[in-house]
């Protein structure tokens, strides 16, 4: 058996090796793909397109426009005569967020009355949308706290020191300063192992079967498993290759901390790598060409991306939704990579996310060596 299981081995990795393009595809591009999404994956907002129609024309409402101009979130990119312009240049897509500031502004201010600003966002884009609100809105309640200040101390300046007020003290922890991309750089690392080791184990035994060299194969002594064993073993391989090499690239190139055991991470890729192999496997045995593989590929690594939370909130979805999640192995190792990334957590507090990978390779495996064994026969 042994014997057999090394020649199925050096073929595989002759095969797929000695192929300069081949091996320039297992390097390169993963580590190209962590660049690119590391920089492109991120929930923060910077430097949205802004104008302002100032109808008040004071020093109150040139302060408060100060305020957007100095920001690192907004570019007030023009001042606006009139009200139509502001739907002319949404309608456009040249500004995302408008400031309509009435006249009177300035007096409303002074007599201690409200002083409404409007605030038109196109909301296209609804994340967007939503943080860029929320940042015009911490905006303007700085601005509307130091306006009181102003008139309190110019009206009653002893009642200054009694004004009680709260003071918000944040405390973030395992991510201080809030880095969206400490978030989403251990989820391309999962991402994009899901993606390699799926296509390649794939299209690897598909290839066999559309050139006519699986039949030939499995006249030979060889028994099914270990054909299977033989195939999977160097992808597996190779994808536990490219895990460590994108997580170093992506560790090192972004500056996100890694806090826990690497014992702890290899562990967790073993079992999620275990799952691709599975699913990829078991791909191949539903597909009878490249192309069907590829599609059949797609048709699996779409939703489990959608399910695994990287970029959406598992929480946000719809409940029944929810439930599917628990069948994305990517799920639970974006768990594990995040957890020992940036809290530095073991297997004490992790053993489920390892029981269920381990629980859903197995499944996956069995399912995928009795439909080849099926197919076989």
């Amino acid at each position: 058996m042994f014997a057999r299981l090394k020649q199925m081995l050096i073929k595989e990795f002759i095969q797929t090796l000695r192929d300069k393009r081949t091996r320039l595809i297992l390097i390169a591009p993963p580590i190209v793909q962590m660049l690119i999404f590391g920089y492109a994956a991120t929930f923060e907002i910077h430097h949205v397109a802004t104008v302002v129609l100032d109808q008040d024309h004071s020093q109150q409402s040139r302060e408060l426009i100060s305020r957007f101009t100095s920001s690192p979130y907004f570019d007030v990119e023009r001042q606006l005569t009139d009200r139509s312009q502001v739907r002319d240049l949404i309608d456009r897509g040249d500004t995302t967020v408008a400031l309509e500031i009435d006249a009177g502004f300035a007096r409303k201010l002074e007599k201690g009355e409200t002083a409404p600003v409007q605030v038109i966002v196109d909301a296209t884009n609804s994340n967007t949308a939503l943080i860029a609100s929320a940042y015009v809105s911490q905006i303007a309640l700085d601005f509307a706290r130091q306006s009181q200040q102003v008139r309190l101390s110019r009206i009653a300046p002893a009642l200054i020191s009694q004004v009680p007020s709260v003071s918000l003290e944040q405390r973030p922890w395992y991510n201080v300063n809030v880095s969206s991309r400490w978030f989403f750089v251990p989820g391309v690392i999962g991402s994009l192992a899901l993606v390699l080791v799926i296509t390649l184990t794939a299209f690897a035994v598909v290839r066999e079967r559309e050139i006519g060299t699986l039949e030939q194969i499995m006249v030979t002594p060889i028994r099914p498993f270990e054909f299977i064993l033989g195939k999977t073993l160097p992808f597996f391989l190779i994808g536990l290759f490219d895990v460590a090499l994108i997580a170093v690239v992506g560790t090192l190139w972004f500056q996100v901390p890694f806090r826990g055991h690497i014992a702890v991470l290899a562990l967790g890729s073993i079992l999620f790598l275990i799952c691709m192999l599975g699913a990829g496997l078991l791909i191949s045995t539903v597909s009878s060409t490249q192309q069907q593989a590829m599609v059949t590929a797609f048709f699996f690594i779409m939703p489990a991306i959608t399910f695994s939370g990287f970029g959406f909130p598992i929480a946000t979805m719809p409940v029944w939704l929810q439930y599917c999640t628990y069948l994305s192995p990517l799920r639970y190792f974006l768990v594990v990579l995040r957890a020992t990334y940036l809290k530095g957590i073991g297997l004490d507090i992790l053993w489920p996310q390892m029981a269920a990978m381990g629980a859903l390779g197995f499944g996956l495996l069995m399912i995928a060596i009795l439909r080849f064994n099926k197919a076989v026969e």
